[in-house]
C-alpha cells in the first residue's frame, strides 16, 4: 500500500524568530558557564603560582603563557574545524575538553605538581578557544544584520560579569589552603556550559567539499590581510593584548614594590570586570546611536590613559586611583570587543567566518603567551615599573593602529557590506 509523503511545513517567520531567540538564549547561558571557568583560571593562575608554588616572576610569566597558549596554537586549526563541522557538536566537544583540563589543574594544585597544573591549564584553554570560535560563527546565522551588535553584546556580557565577580571573589577568599577548590569551581562552570550546549539545536553543517585545508587556511589569512578593516583590528589586537599580558605579569611585583596591599590585585580585576559589564551593555544599547568609529578608537585610547593612571596611583600610594585606572582599562576595551565582533562578522563571508575569526582570535589572545614571556623577562631583568611602561607603549601602538586605519571611517554598521 502506497502512502503519500507529507512535506514538512515551512516554518513561519515568527516561528523561525522564536527558534533563533531560543538558540541565542542557550548560547548565552552556556557562555556564562564557560566564561566563569575561564575567568577563574585567568585570575587564579598567577595567584596560585605565587601562593602554592612560590614561583618567581619568570615562572609566573611561563604559567600565564601556558594559560593563553591554546589561543596561539589552537585558534587556526579550530577555525578550519568550525567551517567544516556541526556547531552543536563542536560546542559539546569544547566544553568536554575544558572539563578535563580543569580537572587536571585541580589535580596539579592538590598534588603540588606545577607541570601538571600548567599543562592542564593549556588543555582547558583549548576548550575555551573552540567554544568561543563556535559561538562567534553561529551568531550571524541566527541574527538579522541590524540585531547583530545587540546579540554580540548579550554574548559578551557573561564574560564581562565573570570578569567582575571572579576577581572580587578570588581576591577576598583565595589562600594557599583552598586554591584547589577554585579549580573545582572551574570544572563546575564548564559542566554547566556542557549541559546548555547539549540543548542547542542541530544547526545545519557547513557545505561539504571545498578546497584543501591548507588552501582554506591561506584564504582566511589572505582575507584578513587584504580587508583593511580586519587588518587594522588585527594589528590593534596584537598590540593591546601584548600590553595586557605584560600587565598581568608585572602587576603583583609592582604592588609589592610600591608597598601596596597584594589584595589590590583581585580588587583591580574586579574593577576591570565591573567596567566591562557596563561597557559591554552600553555598546549594545548605543549600537544605533553612536558611530562605531567612536567606540573603535575610544577602546585602545582609553587604555593608554588607564595604564598611566595605574602608574601614577602606584607611586602616589593611592588604592582608589589604582582601581580607577583598572576600571577605565575594562570599560573602553569591552566596548571595543563588541564593536569589532560586529564589524568582522558583517564584512566576512559566512563560508569563511570560522577561519577569519580564528586568525583574529589568534591575534587577540594568542599573542598573550608571548607578551607574558616578554613581561616576565622585563620584570626579572629590570623592575615591574619598566614592565608597565612598556605596556603603556604597546597601548599607544594599539591606538595608532586604529586611528591610522579605515576603522576611523565607519559611521554606521548598516554601511558595511554583508557578503554571502
Amino acid at each position: 500500500m502506497l502512502t503519500r509523503r507529507v512535506p514538512k511545513p515551512v516554518p513561519s517567520a515568527e516561528a523561525e524568530q522564536h527558534d533563533n531567540a531560543r538558540t541565542l538564549g542557550l548560547i548565552v547561558r552556556a557562555a556564562y558557564g564557560m566564561h566563569w571557568a575561564d575567568q577563574l583560571a585567568l585570575i587564579c593562575v598567577p595567584l596560585i603560582a605565587e601562593l602554592v608554588f612560590d614561583a618567581s616572576p619568570a615562572t609566573i610569566g611561563v604559567l600565564v603563557a601556558c594559560q593563553s597558549m591554546a589561543q596561539l596554537c589552537g585558534s587556526i586549526p579550530f577555525g578550519l574545524l568550525v567551517d567544516r563541522s556541526r556547531p552543536r557538536t563542536l560546542a559539546m566537544a569544547a566544553t568536554g575538553v575544558s572539563i578535563l583540563g580543569f580537572l587536571g589543574a585541580w589535580l596539579g594544585v592538590t598534588a603540588q605538581r606545577i607541570t601538571v597544573f600548567g599543562g592542564s591549564i593549556v588543555l582547558a584553554g583549548f576548550g575555551i578557544v573552540l567554544f568561543v570560535l563556535t559561538i562567534l560563527s553561529i551568531l550571524p546565522t541566527i541574527t538579522r544584520g541590524g540585531d547583530l551588535t545587540a546579540a554580540n553584546s548579550r554574548v559578551e556580557l557573561p564574560r564581562s560579569l565573570a570578569s567582575f565577580v571572579v576577581p572580587l571573589l578570588v581576591g577576598l577568599v583565595l589562600t594557599a589552603g583552598n586554591a584547589n577548590w577554585f579549580m573545582v569551581a572551574s570544572v563546575t562552570g564548564a559542566a554547566t556550559a556542557a549541559l546548555f550546549s547539549m540543548r542547542l539545536p542541530s544547526l545545519a553543517p557547513p557545505a561539504k567539499g571545498g578546497p584543501p585545508v591548507v588552501q582554506q587556511l591561506r584564504d582566511g589569512v589572505r582575507y584578513v590581510r587584504d580587508e583593511p578593516r580586519l587588518r587594522a583590528i588585527t594589528w590593534c589586537a596584537l598590540a593591546w593584548n601584548t600590553a595586557f599580558a605584560i600587565v598581568l605579569v608585572a602587576l603583583l611585583p609592582f604592588l609589592e614594590l610600591r608597598q601596596l596591599d597584594a589584595g589590590l590585585f583581585g580588587l583591580a580585576f574586579a574593577a576591570f570586570g565591573l567596567a566591562a559589564v557596563f561597557g559591554s551593555r552600553l555598546a549594545g544599547l548605543l549600537s544605533d546611536r553612536l558611530a562605531p568609529r567612536a567606540i573603535l578608537i575610544f577602546g585602545p585610547a582609553s587604555s593608554v590613559v588607564a595604564i598611566l593612571l595605574v602608574l601614577v596611583a602606584g607611586f602616589a600610594g593611592s588604592p582608589a586611583g589604582f582601581l580607577a585606572g583598572f576600571f577605565l582599562l575594562g570599560f573602553g576595551p569591552s566596548m571595543w570587543v563588541v564593536a569589532q565582533n560586529s564589524v568582522r562578522q558583517l564584512v566576512t563571508p559566512l563560508a569563511t567566518l570560522g577561519r577569519v575569526n580564528a586568525v583574529i582570535q589568534t591575534a587577540i589572545y594568542g599573542v598573550r603567551p608571548l607578551g607574558a614571556l616578554l613581561g616576565g623577562f622585563i620584570v626579572s631583568q629590570t623592575n615591574p615599573t619598566t614592565g608597565l611602561i612598556v605596556a603603556a607603549a604597546a597601548f599607544v601602538a594599539s591606538t595608532y593602529a586604529t586611528v591610522a586605519s579605515e576603522l576611523r571611517d565607519i559611521t554606521d554598521y548598516s554601511g558595511l557590506s554583508v557578503p554571502s
